[in-house]
């Protein structure tokens, strides 16, 4: 009801990470041979995408992402989004949206962090919702990571990392040209968009 009442996009975020040991998937093989996909090793090799799934009725549903390679060699560098990322990707969303954003996610410490509070509260274009505690099923980016692992992820022997890079990529631009996959995304979680209610003079 917020989201409506403001006129805003509902913005549900998440992240995720994907290594070079690639999910399995169901495949066809020859008939007692059970097929095998051969992977390389340092599966430490891994890339992070914090990902918004963006709804208002009327308009057509988006994907916004912002990937993050980890470093190569360990102990280097931070590896995990920080405030200051989150915030800039929804900045970006709110640019490409044009439009004030009710941003539902969970209760992630960095989510939760002082200066992500206090942007908040310095901006009146974002309203911050947090989910409960253990409750995946209610965000519909989870459904875009299954598309990844289910689709151009699955079974895939990656040669290197930027072979990883270029798949996830692909096949995150694929499901942005596809609002309707972001549509089923919503609706596996049997969540419903509210319209905004009408003024007397806009119903004339």
């Amino acid at each position: 009801m917020t989201a409506a009442a403001l006129g805003a996009f509902l913005v549900f975020e998440d992240e995720a990470g994907f290594g070079m040991t690639p999910p399995q998937a169901r495949t066809w093989g020859r008939r007692g041979h059970t097929p095998v996909v051969r992977v390389r090793g340092r599966s430490w090799r891994r890339y992070s995408i914090a990902a918004l799934c963006c709804y208002r009725p009327g308009e057509p549903s988006r994907l916004i992402y912002r990937p993050r390679r980890h470093r190569k060699y360990r102990g280097r560098g931070r590896n995990s989004f920080a405030w200051t990322d989150y915030r800039d990707l929804i900045v970006r969303a709110h640019i490409q949206l044009k439009a004030p954003i009710v941003l539902v996610w969970d209760n992630l410490n960095t989510h939760r962090a002082a200066g992500m509070r206090r942007y908040a509260g310095e901006h009146d274009w974002l309203t911050i919702v947090q989910l409960p505690s253990y409750a995946p099923d209610l965000n519909p980016v989870e459904g875009v990571w299954s598309l990844l692992r289910r689709g151009p992820l699955a079974n895939v022997a990656f040669t290197d990392d930027d072979h990883l890079e270029h798949t996830l990529r692909r096949g995150l631009r694929r499901i942005q040209h596809r609002p309707a996959l972001i549509d089923g995304c919503l609706t596996g979680t049997g969540l419903e968009l509210t319209r905004r209610p009408t003024t007397p003079q806009e119903d004339q």
